[in-house]
């Protein structure tokens, strides 16, 4: 997986955030936003906008969800990493002080 730049992936999510929010204030002034509440069987239309941002927040908790437990899993390995070169470490100083000593 590519490593992304955090200030990309928030200039990536305000874009999206307004394009979400002029694209639902397109629906609500040209009263699709009735249409699609009927599609879905909610009578009242603002509740449709509430079904849809609640569900984005869900999309959006799941996603960082993953990527913590990815995270976690990397800072496992690193973890294990750096003590396995921390002994390897130890283990060279302490043949390098008997050589010197000897």
């Amino acid at each position: 997986m590519k490593d992304f730049n955090p200030h990309t992936i928030q200039f990536i999510s305000i874009f999206f955030s307004l394009a979400f929010l002029i694209f639902m204030i397109y629906l609500i002034r040209i009263r699709r936003l009735k249409f699609i509440s009927s599609l879905l069987g909610i009578a009242y239309p603002p509740a449709a906008l509430f079904l849809i941002l609640i569900l984005a927040v869900i999309t959006i908790l799941i996603h960082f969800s993953l990527v913590i437990s990815k995270m976690k899993d990397k800072q496992k390995q690193l973890a294990q990493q750096i003590a396995l070169l921390d002994i390897r470490f130890k283990e060279r100083q302490r043949k390098s002080e008997e050589k010197t000593s000897a």
